[in-house]
């Protein structure tokens, strides 16, 4: 469990009557949770999963040490029928999982996962060659991790994209946005669209109305928390 908060009194105090109806023990400041790593400094705090990853490429046995600079090459458009099925498509199916929650704070291989997750049922050779791609990029960037200042305006910025018919098996489009509270990234996603688009222009207007429905929320989000966000949230 990790309580956090401005008030260093009412976080004692809920510890206490926490103790007093479970057996409980206090860890001190935050340092490591369900495979997240947290330092802090006086400009800010920051988050990764270096431990995790070397965990995962250990998973892997990965023979060689060779990096790669980018977790996908560019164009790739990967098929159901690409190479021959895996004789055992368990360990591939395991470290799609283990990168999708890796995925929390590398949201520089949310791309590739979400390409190879959709061939988890039936992984071929050629899907499994493009999942030790992504582990080599990581091995070459196992300490990259997010930062987040701790003075920084109070304001949204968003950016979106798509790719137009990327899908090859049925011509959907892929939509992604990445979203910024003053210099700190807090939310990201990459998602097929739900039809397919006619043109380029209305891949475009989807992958925007996914970022809007996200920035809305957000804003919600942060009245709740007593955050006021007046100024209009720009998309880019």
């Amino acid at each position: 469990m990790i309580i956090t908060g401005d008030d260093p009194e009412y976080i004692a105090f809920v510890k206490a009557r926490l103790r007093d109806q479970f057996l409980m023990t206090g860890l001190g400041p935050l340092r490591y949770f369900l495979g997240i790593e947290v330092s802090s400094t006086s400009d800010g705090f920051s988050i990764s999963q270096e431990k995790y990853i070397q965990d995962l490429l250990a998973r892997a046995a990965l023979m060689d040490e060779r990096t790669v600079e980018t977790p996908m090459e560019l164009n790739v458009k990967l098929r159901p029928t690409d190479g021959d099925p895996l004789p055992d498509p368990i360990c591939y199916r395991h470290l799609v999982g283990s990168l999708v929650y890796l995925a929390v704070t590398r949201l520089d291989i949310s791309y590739p996962v979400y390409i190879l997750s959709q061939f988890v049922s039936a992984p071929t050779t050629v899907h499994y060659s493009h999942l030790l791609r992504v582990l080599r990029y990581l091995r070459g960037t196992i300490t990259r991790r997010l930062f987040f200042p701790r003075s920084s305006s109070l304001q949204l910025q968003c950016y979106s994209d798509a790719t137009w018919a990327n899908d090859p098996t049925d011509h959907r489009s892929l939509s992604a946005y990445c979203v910024f509270f003053g210099g700190s990234l807090v939310a990201w996603k990459t998602k097929k669209q739900v039809a397919v688009s006619r043109s380029s222009v209305e891949d475009e207007l989807w992958a925007m109305a996914l970022v809007t429905a996200e920035v809305t929320w957000l804003r919600w989000l942060l009245a709740d928390f007593g955050v006021s966000v007046t100024t209009p949230t720009p998309l880019l």
